[in-house]
């Protein structure tokens, strides 16, 4: 079943580390209609992804820890584009570097439905860059 203001050929990047959980975010967003860029599961692919700019994104699922490593290069080029996303971390937002204190942060384990939500609310949110 769609949910108004669905993801339908709506352009997701996802970045995640974890296996199992990129798949489930996968089939979840594939289910939605979305088309899923990646899943990568590191910094440098992600950044290479986005500085190729032959995919159009229209919104990012961000892990903060990426084996080990932070993900913040990857949402400081999401922002020079004018890229939403959102933050999916087993850490609290507020362990996480304060610049994107109000860049939506879920907590995992995911709820699938509550991921859908709130991307379909980033990519709804007014916002030129």
């Amino acid at each position: 079943m769609m949910v108004s203001g669905s993801l339908t050929d709506r352009r997701i990047l996802v970045v995640e580390d974890e296996y199992i959980l990129a798949r489930q975010l996968v089939r979840a967003l594939t289910q939605e209609g979305a088309v899923v860029l990646g899943p990568v599961p590191d910094v440098a692919r992600a950044l290479a992804l986005i500085d190729e700019g032959s995919e159009k994104i229209d919104a990012a699922i961000l892990d903060v820890n990426l084996v080990g490593e932070k993900v913040y290069p990857v949402a400081d080029a999401l922002l020079d584009r004018g890229v939403p996303f959102l933050f999916a971390s087993g850490y609290d937002a507020d362990e996480g570097d304060p610049r994107f204190a109000a860049i939506p942060h879920l907590v995992k384990p995911l709820m699938m439905k509550s991921l859908v939500a709130a991307l379909i609310a980033i990519l709804a949110a007014p916002g030129d860059g």
